[in-house]
């Protein structure tokens, strides 16, 4: 895994990691992981990883009674839409791939019913109530403001098989340097 390590600003790209700085003042974004879908002249979006919904996907999608996995919440945007990533190479002509072996979007109903044969396991997938996004340039402004770490270089075993509740910091303590250090702060400020 790489990251930016001086006052020079790396832009991000599809694929990449965004890691909230420990003490971000946004609720949405407090110690979370995002996976950028998309970056460029347009603006960006991705999905958090490691925030649950407290929803299973048979609670959100009616007919969908065999599957029990988890849904995060993807961001605050759209909270009302589903959205899913997965690792299943030449799932669907509708995939996009995002990193190598990890790709997002495809046909749900295919999905589903590849879910119900047993032809996917459930932790080939991850599905998300909304989404994450920036406006054009706004993340470059948040990034100068010092709110993300960006991490290039994951792998899919990050992406999918990190428990969410220690997500942040194993991402953090893999880096290495000052954000191992970074990964030990506590919650709240006044406690250290």
């Amino acid at each position: 895994m790489d990251y930016f390590t001086s006052d020079k600003i790396i832009e991000p790209a599809r694929g990449d990691l965004l890691i909230s700085e420990p003490y971000l003042p946004d609720p949405n974004f407090e110690r979370t992981v995002v996976l950028l879908c998309e970056h460029d002249d347009n603006g960006t979006f991705g999905y958090v990883l490691n925030k649950r919904s407290g929803f299973t996907l048979s609670e959100v999608v009616k007919d969908v009674s065999l599957l029990d996995s988890d849904v995060y919440v993807g961001g605050p945007v759209q909270k009302d839409s589903l959205h899913f990533i997965h690792r299943i190479k030449d799932f669907s002509d509708e995939e996009k791939e995002i990193m190598k072996d990890v790709y997002w979007g495809g046909d749900f109903e295919d999905l589903i019913s590849k879910i119900d044969t047993g032809q996917v396991p459930k932790g080939d997938i991850k599905f998300f109530l909304g989404y994450s996004g920036w406006s054009s340039g706004q993340l470059m402004d948040e990034l100068e403001q010092k709110s993300w770490i960006v991490c290039k270089g994951v792998d899919q075993s990050i992406v999918f098989d990190v428990a969410p509740e220690r997500m942040w910091r194993t991402v953090l303590r893999r880096m290495g340097g000052k954000f191992k250090m970074i990964a030990d702060y506590p919650i709240d400020p006044r406690m250290n």
